[in-house]
């Protein structure tokens, strides 16, 4: 039994792992060169560190208006420098094997959609803080095209797709939301830079439910389904919600978009919006609920940070579904210091713990996977844990931990909280970097020269 317990921390434990995690149903041959995600990978966290400097730069002014130039380019290095990189990066790796088809020319492929999206974030979060509208329009013909490749991509991939898996199904989905997204931010971004009256608000909140609501949540529900069984070791997600949630929540998404954009003309939509927008806080929190209580049935009593670092994304999904609730109940207005709770929630608490929790499960799967495969690589290779020092990891987990807690803080006491919060946001993320590139020199050092174990 002992021998059994420490075959994981081997590289033939963690092949077993391997084909315990369900690889018997991915065409791991199809995979992309390494360098292709982890580009992604790798420049994520440097637009957080962006961010948390232009928290520090700004200081509490931030904080007067969602709509003030600050917080706008924050949100955009987050959601797009970040969780937009990091997620196509993914699905760069994640579509070929899970869909069974490979993106095609994946090598160009990837690394034009990284150095446009990388550019396009910076002139965007750029023309926000120097408040110069000519610099729009370049930052939205550089998005528009690094999508429009990766939508066509990704969208190649899946038509030809011959699994029929869970997953492929959210992933659908997922594309489908972003589409959506990048055409509301457009329209919003050309309507700022040519000066056209449109209904900003309303706008506003479609782009930001398809970013968040869609677009990164559907790809996390949709892939859950399969890494939380397979990495985190627990029993795998009810078949009602492999089956349903991913349809069900983006139906709502649409139908509530529907309702919102209808609300001025139809007394129906009016009414219907509030219930719709209550029933896709509820898909998300049975998923929320559903995950934590699987979490507690792994067949695996080790400690795993990952599990950790999906809990806070849980309790904040959570978080976010009561807060919506509440701002919905409340008659007259929703404060500032909510919104801005809301949106750390959503962004660093659940999108950013669930991917840097990802990150730390497949960057050294991947690793081990092409050291593997590599004639350069076959001697002693290193286990999962010494890819990435796990006591870094640990650190990096808490720093996060204390970010997000002080940038909920700093929501309500922006005076007193928003330089620290800022600080532990670039340190967790310059943290997040530095663990991610141990792995890839540790990966560059073992083909140079393999492993001296």
């Amino acid at each position: 039994m002992a021998g059994r317990q420490q075959k994981p921390q081997t590289a033939a434990g963690a092949r077993g792992a391997a084909v315990r995690m369900g690889t018997a149903t991915l065409s791991l041959e199809q995979a992309p060169p390494i360098s292709v995600p982890l580009r992604f990978f790798l420049t994520a966290p440097l637009f957080a560190i962006a961010a948390a400097l232009a928290l520090l730069s700004l200081g509490p002014a931030v904080w007067a208006s969602r709509w003030s130039a600050g917080a706008l380019a924050v949100t955009h290095l987050m959601t797009l420098g970040f969780l937009a990189m990091v997620m196509i990066g993914a699905l760069m790796q994640m579509l070929p094997v899970v869909a069974g088809t490979p993106v095609a020319q994946a090598r160009r492929v990837g690394g034009m959609v990284h150095a446009l999206l990388g550019l396009g974030t910076l002139a965007l979060a750029g023309s926000f803080l120097a408040a110069r509208v000519p610099l729009l329009a370049p930052a939205l013909a550089l998005l528009a095209l690094a999508f429009v490749v990766f939508i066509g991509a990704a969208a190649g991939s899946l038509v030809r797709a011959r699994a029929a898996a869970i997953t492929v199904r959210g992933i659908r989905f997922s594309i489908g939301a972003l589409g959506v997204t990048v055409c509301l931010g457009l329209l919003l971004g050309v309507g700022r830079s040519w000066h056209q009256p449109l209904p900003v608000s309303r706008l506003t909140a479609l782009h930001l439910a398809w970013g968040l609501l869609g677009w990164v949540g559907l790809l996390v529900v949709g892939v859950g389904f399969q890494v939380v069984p397979m990495f985190q070791t627990t029993p795998p997600y009810p078949r009602i919600l492999t089956g349903q949630l991913t349809r069900a929540i983006f139906v709502t998404l649409l139908l509530w978009s529907s309702a919102q954009c209808l609300s001025g003309h139809l007394a129906l939509a009016h009414e219907s919006a509030p219930a719709l927008a209550c029933l896709l806080g509820l898909g998300y929190a049975v998923f929320a609920v559903t995950t934590l209580a699987l979490q507690q049935q792994r067949r695996r009593e080790m400690p795993d940070i990952t599990v950790r670092f999906w809990r806070i994304g849980m309790a904040s999904l959570l978080a976010c579904t009561a807060l919506g609730w509440v701002g919905l109940c409340r008659s007259q207005g929703v404060p500032i210091s909510l919104e801005f709770t809301w949106g750390i929630l959503a962004i660093l608490g659940f999108g950013v713990s669930v991917i840097s929790g990802m990150l730390y499960k497949i960057v050294p799967f991947l690793v081990w996977l092409h050291l593997q495969a590599s004639p350069s690589g076959r001697g002693k290779l290193p286990n999962m844990k010494q890819i990435i020092p796990e006591r870094r990891v640990y650190i990096q987990f808490w720093l996060h931990l204390a970010a997000l807690l002080l940038l909920a803080g700093a929501a309500w006491m922006p005076r007193l909280l928003a330089y620290p919060a800022a600080a532990a946001l670039g340190f967790s993320n310059l943290l997040l970097w530095l663990n991610l590139m141990s792995a890839w020199r540790l990966y560059t050092r073992i083909l140079a020269g393999g492993f001296p174990g």
